[in-house]
């Protein structure tokens, strides 16, 4: 089997090192390109020396002609790079994946308002499929373009679908309180992201809007099949890698918690990357460390009319770059789970 020839748009931060990692060892990817306009000429396992021994490219400037040679090219950017490349790369008949938020939503009034400039490419959105296997996965396998989802609506969305599916909670009052290692800020040198001021500390941020809710929201619009209304507080702790998120919702029947457990069960019984666990579990951060799984847990506390549901993924895995390969394996007809079986680190 010939294999799937692979471009990466901007591949110095840590969903581009992480798509590297994932890719190195895929039997049926090849990266062929890796692009960087500020590192261009340096080889890549000099910038990211994990990768020494499995990778002789150096990062390039960005060319067209090269990338529309590919069959696959993802874009590891910040927002705004992907919408300028992707119609060129469609036409080529190039297939896209976007690790950015550039295509996630389909409101792009509400999109331009949330990152603060124009969208340049609306024609293309037609072709574009949001990008959350569990939900979308016959869609996903024949996509032009992937809207990869965000790291928090990964986490929130998939741990809300079985309820929402079912009809069991009451959609005017849905909570979402996230919490997010460092690495989610990105690799750019910040003040907020030193150790001296994160460790050791503990903290709620962008209550008063994040660039997430949107997403979530309308992710939870298609899952209900109805307007809904969230309320999402996203924090930072001191860590590197992970997402756990809190879920609250009003149960509008009274479910027991052992059918609430069957429930969760039974929806995701056939997908490989979520892990329903045992009733009283508490799922932690370190148990995905560095895998592609979703691990969560279903509570009805001293059985009261609120469900909790705690869900934790690796930001930049299931979060990201995983995510991102387990569509490329739907996309090209292969085992959804090739190149992704990753046992999680530990401790």
């Amino acid at each position: 089997m010939k294999k799937i020839q692979v471009g990466i748009v901007g591949g110095t931060g840590y969903t581009g090192v992480e798509l590297l990692r994932l890719l190195a060892n895929h039997p049926h990817a090849e990266v062929k390109v890796i692009t960087s306009r500020s590192e261009a000429g340096m080889k890549v396992a000099e910038m990211f020396p994990n990768l020494r021994g499995h990778y002789d490219l150096a990062f390039s400037e960005p060319d067209m002609s090269t990338l529309t040679s590919c069959d696959l090219v993802f874009f590891a950017t910040p927002h705004g790079v992907a919408m300028s490349l992707t119609p060129e790369l469609v036409q080529a008949g190039v297939r896209v994946i976007d690790l950015a938020a550039d295509f996630r939503l389909n409101d792009l009034q509400v999109w331009e308002n949330w990152y603060g400039m124009a969208h340049t490419c609306p024609e293309i959105m037609d072709e574009v499929v949001y990008g959350l296997p569990e939900f979308n996965r016959e869609k996903i396998k024949t996509a032009k373009v992937i809207a990869n989802p965000g790291c928090y609506p990964t986490a929130v969305q998939l741990g809300f679908q079985p309820l929402l599916k079912a009809g069991l909670v009451d959609i005017d009052h849905l909570i979402a309180d996230g919490k997010s290692g460092v690495s989610g800020a990105g690799r750019g040198a910040k003040v907020g992201s030193l150790s001296a001021e994160t460790s050791e500390g503990f903290k709620a941020y962008g209550i008063n809007g994040h660039r997430h809710l949107p997403e979530i929201a309308e992710g939870l619009n298609h899952m209900a099949g109805s307007r809904v209304n969230l309320t999402f507080v996203p924090h930072l702790v001191p860590m590197i890698r992970g997402i756990e998120a809190t879920l609250y919702g009003k149960l509008n029947q009274d479910w027991s918690q052992e059918q609430l457990q069957e429930l969760f069960e039974k929806h995701y019984a056939q997908e490989p990357f979520v892990d329903v666990m045992p009733a009283g579990s508490l799922p932690d951060t370190r148990m995905v460390k560095g895998s592609n799984m979703c691990r969560m847990a279903v509570y009805r506390p001293a059985g009261g009319d609120v469900v909790v549901v705690t869900s934790v993924i690796d930001n930049l895995v299931k979060g990201a770059s995983g995510q991102a390969v387990q569509n490329m394996n739907l996309m090209f007809g292969l085992e959804e789970t090739c190149g992704l079986e990753q046992v999680a680190l530990m401790p």
